[in-house]
């Protein structure tokens, strides 16, 4: 057998015999796993706030979609344009037609107070004032529980994401909007989007009710093509007529997200950075207890031809046991509480209510696990390099 067998031999051997009296250690071993467990579980829970905050922006925007604010303004809420500009935003070369003519929307937005279910605090809800083409740019629109409302009557459609959210937005229920009650006849969803947080009314009525004329906020249009956008973009904005803001929806979306997303995750990684250091020290007092007991094995091992690496390597092995049956459980029960919980939250840049699903996706579950091992590589490699560099004679005595 060469070097480099007798080497490997070795390496396992001295290992499989750490693992085994890994019994021995037994509560200092469960307390390093759950210590592990803990760092995991919380920054995978975090993180997947951010993760469904950002899925439910994303999932709103398309890239054949283009929304048109006023010039200057950061979101729909702070918009205002004419029935003539928005007119003028459908006839726009490359916009889709279909029979009824330009897949163009011009909306109102508008903001209730509406108290959370979960603590009874009020909650800024939006409320979106449409028209029929409404219903036609968004082809990913469906009507999950009892109906579209009549046009003409105080009748509201409520996001699905909403419902669950808010008090009195369950089918069947009213809403004070405008010192009026109004009926909520519909549950619908938009492919678990923004747009399921929001409540969906005629606009002509809540113009009337809110005395805003014939003004609205925003336009969303439907593109021929998602190549069509730039040649849409560059017409409005060098028409006189006009003074628009013209992004792709997908955009325009990403863009709301990125404040609130960045600073959940710089949140989560802090957490996780300050729980980190606990467990590290967990892991070194866990594995300065494994070498500390196999003291004399291990310098007897030495003494009769083992060489320090494959010590090393053992320690090390054992402490990245740990930490991966620890990442697993903190990966497992993040997912277990965490994915598809539902909540809402602030949208910093409309200052409306989101509500989304966390959600722990698979690249989180890596992130969590490269953060076990990174913990277990650093708790290991101290005790390890010990391990290896006691001198022989005064291990064996057991100093």
């Amino acid at each position: 057998m060469g070097s480099f067998g007798r080497w490997i031999s070795q390496v396992v051997a001295v290992t499989s015999f750490s693992v085994r009296s890994l019994p021995q250690r037994w509560g200092s071993s469960v307390a390093a796993m759950f210590g592990i467990a803990g760092v995991v579980a919380v920054f995978v829970g975090v993180l997947s706030i951010a993760a469904g905050f950002g899925a439910a922006m994303t999932n709103s925007g398309s890239d054949d979609r283009a929304i048109s604010l006023r010039s200057g303004s950061t979101s729909e809420l702070v918009s205002g344009l004419s029935r003539e500009a928005t007119r003028i935003v459908g006839e726009t070369a490359g916009v889709l037609r279909d029979a009824d003519g330009a897949v163009s929307s011009a909306e109102l937005f508008l903001i209730l107070n509406l108290p959370k279910r979960s603590t009874g605090t009020d909650a800024n809800v939006p409320m979106r004032g449409v028209e029929e083409a409404a219903f036609r740019v968004r082809d990913d629109f469906e009507i999950v529980e009892g109906r579209s409302f009549e046009w003409g009557r105080a009748e509201v459609i409520v996001g699905r994401g909403a419902t669950v959210e808010y008090e009195g937005l369950e089918l069947g229920g009213t809403l004070e909007v405008a010192q009026q009650p109004w009926r909520v006849v519909g549950i619908f969803s938009v492919d678990g989007g923004i747009e399921e947080s929001e409540i969906w009314g005629d606009a002509r009525l809540l113009q009337s009710m809110y005395r805003r004329g014939d003004s609205f906020q925003t336009v969303l249009t439907k593109l021929e093509s998602a190549e069509a956008f730039q040649s849409f973009q560059d017409d409005l904005s060098s028409d006189p007529r006009v003074n628009l803001s013209v992004s792709r929806q997908s955009d325009y979306y990403s863009g709301q997200s990125t404040l609130l997303t960045n600073l959940i995750t710089g949140l989560g990684y802090l957490i996780a950075s300050l729980m980190a250091v606990g467990a590290v020290f967990g892991a070194l007092n866990t594995m300065y207890t494994s070498v500390s007991a196999r003291t004399r094995e291990i310098a007897t091992l030495r003494a009769l031809g083992f060489k320090s690496s494959p010590v090393i390597f053992s320690v090390l092995a054992e402490s990245l046991l740990l930490a991966i049956v620890g990442g697993a459980i903190g990966a497992t029960l993040a997912w277990v509480v965490f994915d598809g919980y539902r909540a809402a939250t602030l949208n910093l840049q409309s200052f409306s209510a989101v509500a989304f699903a966390f959600d722990v996706t698979p690249a989180l579950l890596i992130q969590g696990t490269v953060v076990a091992t990174t913990i277990g590589l650093i708790g290991g490699l101290f005790p390890a390099i010990r391990a290896a560099r006691t001198p022989i004679a005064i291990a064996l005595r057991g100093l």
